[in-house]
């Protein structure tokens, strides 16, 4: 570091603000994908992982138990290669080619004639000057073995590291690349585990890996065309790839007749959202080709899922060829792929979807390969209302189903046109599935002039196809309300979210009806539903994120906390940090009334920790009288194209503590009590520190302000700092409520701090008059605590 890095440091230390780096607003540390996305019990393998931020990458981890990783190496991405590389690159290419071409008998390409040795200029070198050294291959796996590749191989080659249009297909998302191997031992649970990586900058956001149970083949390419000499895979078989520019792959897999193929293929699930892509996933296609060429099945999806599944019955024995592509013809390194090959039992349809707390709940199931045609749910109490869950058969486990679990009576739903039929007592969840095309289902309720009713729909986040079209009329048949979708913040993976909810005050006394269809007119056996009719039920949760939380010890880390209100809760959420070690303190815990989402700050403890903390926050709210509490669900802010963003859930909320240069001192805001901020005028807020920062070199700026809301000085006070507040007339809000971040920046002039040969130096350039004006520049150093604040009237 130079003398003049090691200023900075020491200066935005001694504020006690500075994060690890002391850099300008350190980028967070990113994995994009994952290539394969998982392995096989009981193996060894190795997996690329490609990102952005990555250097300095030194640990794995992953969670649940039997799975370890190990980072090898950091290397460049094909296209990132300096200029004479790229040169040396191309010369071997052509090397190789003509070797092969001349080893196949043809007539390789016509030699060059040497040219006089050049300079860096371009100028012939003189004679008998030495020839210059040429440059080294770049070390990376695919430059390995060139002499055993084939002609159609190199072309491969050639084109990932020099054709121009692969290089348009940059991305700086994924530009690094960590090469890391797994170790899976052979009683790992089978399924979805979540990978980090741990590098100088911190952890990565998490990314999914499988363990899986079955034997596991990686493409080899080249495998995109018919003609491509591929090995013939046996069933059953995991297959991994990419799909890279204007990739097509293919495998050729052996069957039998009478087999009951399925051939899932998880794309989408590995690698949810793309920001610079349209859409804004790897939309997979899946097509099967007989031994003649011929097409005999394609799939693009199933039902709602992105993701495709082709069913097939194998008319006869021989070798059948499945196809990979995207559906537009896209492709990157990020459009990886896991397809299970396999007859394996698959679960299509589940009635009812859920049941009530406590009490045994059996539902049918249909689908392929099953040797069953009923599960057993588990409803046993626990903080979880939507649960997943797969089963062992004799051979593969089953693909991942969805069900709830309620805490209100329940019923199903008598088919259409039964006498029996009567007003069902509220509140009640019932069960029914919309069984044919165009079947409206309708329940009856009394209800009483004034009353609230909500009625939601329950379908889609549990895995069916219906699209739900709610109605709630009265007995005339008038609608006094419907919906069509209804947004769930916590469902960030469903694509279409096409559950319905319906809240309404009844204009009078008498019978009421709420009717469910199918808004494009279809159904079957698979359109199954939950609808809940009930008063309001005010309740809420929340989502926390990121999922991976970076802070040199005693600092401060910033999370955002997003509030799902329910049936018209609105009142005000606490947080909380629960079951943590000593350190964890919380700045701006609170989601004010009214608020959806708010940024606070959470300070770290002063020591660096051996492995990242686990961290449980909490959300505590008092609904009718009563203290209900959430776990927060940690989640990642995800962005796809046209800038949509979804909270996409995970499993685990962990926080790395690294080792800070020199520990500040701790900071807090004087009290608990939001700043009451008056329109027109300004108030202060006395943020307590042992040491205050040196004002005249930081600067505080205010982080994505409300309007009308400003920070106009920061003052130091014994041993406190004092920021002064003001609310604009006529933009600022009257009632507005959240908290504001304030970041830090330590501001310097290049060269002060230099030693005294610099100094001489530039001296002398300001005596000639060439000496320039000095500019000024930043280096962030952090945030102060996150402080809560309200408008007022003055």
């Amino acid at each position: 570091m130079t003398a003049t890095g090691r200023w900075l440091m020491a200066v935005a230390l001694t504020a006690g603000l500075a994060n690890a780096q002391g850099a300008p607003k350190p980028k967070r540390p990113y994995v994009g994908y994952l290539c394969p996305a998982g392995g096989q019990r009981g193996s060894v393998i190795r997996i690329t992982a490609g990102g952005q931020n990555l250097r300095g990458a030194k640990r794995v981890i992953v969670s649940g138990e039997g799975v370890t990783a190990t980072v090898i190496r950091h290397q460049r991405t094909p296209w990132l290669l300096k200029p004479e590389e790229r040169r040396a690159v191309a010369q071997m290419l052509r090397q190789m080619a003509n070797r092969k071409a001349a080893a196949q008998g043809r007539e390789g390409n016509r030699r060059r004639k040497e040219a006089p040795a050049k300079q860096k200029d371009g100028k012939p070198g003189k004679p008998g000057a030495a020839p210059k050294e040429p440059t080294p291959l770049p070390d990376h796996p695919m430059l390995k073995n060139l002499e055993s590749l084939t002609p159609k191989d190199l072309r491969r080659v050639a084109y990932e590291f020099l054709d121009p249009a692969r290089r348009s297909q940059l991305s700086a998302q994924i530009a690094e690349v960590v090469e890391i191997e797994v170790r899976i031992d052979a009683k790992a649970l089978p399924g979805e585990r979540e990978l980090r990586i741990g590098s100088a900058q911190g952890l990565t956001n998490p990314v999914p890996f499988q363990v899986g149970l079955l034997p596991e083949l990686f493409e080899q390419e080249p495998n995109d065309y018919p003609t491509s000499p591929q090995p013939v895979v046996e069933l059953p078989r995991v297959l991994n790839g990419q799909v890279s520019f204007k990739d097509i792959d293919r495998f050729r897999f052996r069957a039998r007749r009478g087999q009951k193929l399925v051939i899932e293929a998880q794309a989408r699930r590995l690698v949810p959202y793309l920001a610079d892509a349209v859409p804004g996933w790897f939309q997979a296609t899946l097509a099967l080709y007989d031994r003649n060429g011929d097409e005999v099945s394609f799939v693009d999806d199933y039902r709602f899922d992105p993701d495709p599944v082709l069913f097939y019955e194998v008319p006869e024995d021989g070798e059948y060829a499945l196809e990979i592509r995207d559906a537009i013809y896209r492709g990157r390194e990020d459009f990886v792929y896991r397809i299970t090959l396999a007859e394996r039992p698959f679960i299509t349809t589940v009635f009812p979807l859920g049941g009530p707390e406590g009490s045994m709940t059996i539902a049918e199931v249909t689908g392929w390969n099953l040797p069953w045609d009923y599960v057993v749910l588990d409803t046993w109490p626990g903080p979880d209302r939507i649960r997943r869950t797969t089963w062992n058969s004799a051979g593969p486990r089953t693909n991942t189903i969805h069900y709830a679990v309620g805490d209100l009576p329940e019923c199903i739903e008598p088919e259409p046109g039964d006498a029996s039929r009567q007003p069902l007592a509220l509140p009640m969840i019932v069960n029914g599935r919309i069984s044919s095309a165009g079947e409206v289902d309708v329940v009856l309720f009394e209800g009483r002039i004034g009353r609230e009713i909500v009625a939601e729909v329950q379908a889609r986040r549990l895995g069916s196809p219906l699209d739900s079209l709610l109605q709630l009329t009265d007995s005339a048949g008038r609608v006094l309300a419907w919906n069509d979708d209804h947004m769930d913040k916590g469902a960030g993976l469903v694509t279409h979210q096409a559950d319905s909810y319906v809240r309404a005050k009844l204009p009078a006394s008498g019978t009421y009806s709420v009717r469910v269809a199918d808004a494009q007119g279809h159904g079957g056996r698979a359109y199954a539903y939950r609808l809940r009719v009930s008063p309001p039920r005010p309740d809420f949760d929340v989502i926390v994120t990121p999922a991976s939380l970076n802070a040199p010890g005693g600092m401060l880390i910033l999370v955002t906390a997003h509030a799902v209100r329910k049936d018209g809760f609105d009142g005000e959420i606490e947080l909380d940090v629960a079951d943590a070690p000593d350190g964890f303190l919380i700045s701006g815990g609170r989601i004010p009334a009214g608020r959806d989402r708010v940024r606070l700050t959470v300070a770290a403890p002063p020591r660096r920790t051996e492995r990242p903390i686990r961290l449980n926050i909490v959300g505590r709210a008092r609904i009718a009288g009563r203290t209900v509490t959430r776990k927060a669900i940690p989640a990642e802010d995800m962005m796809q194209a046209f800038g949509l963003r979804h909270l996409v859930p995970a499993r685990q909320l962990l926080v790395e503590v690294t080792r800070a240069w020199r520990r500040g001192p701790p900071m807090r805001v004087a009290t608990d009590r939001p700043a009451r901020i008056p329109v027109g005028g300004s108030t202060e807020v006395r943020i307590l520190t042992q040491r205050p920062p040196d004002l005249e070199k930081t600067k505080f700026v205010l982080s994505d302000a409300p309007p009308g809301v400003s920070l106009k000085r920061v003052r130091a006070k014994g041993q406190s700092l004092i920021l002064v507040l003001a609310a604009e007339r006529g933009k600022a809000q009257v009632g507005h409520a959240e908290n504001l971040i304030v970041d830090a920046y330590v501001e310097y002039v290049p060269g002060q701090q230099r030693g005294k040969g610099q100094a001489k130096g530039k001296d002398k350039a300001k005596a000639k008059g060439k000496a320039k004006a000095p500019q000024t520049r930043q280096v962030f150093a952090g945030v102060l605590p996150a402080v809560p604040f309200v408008i007022v009237r003055r």
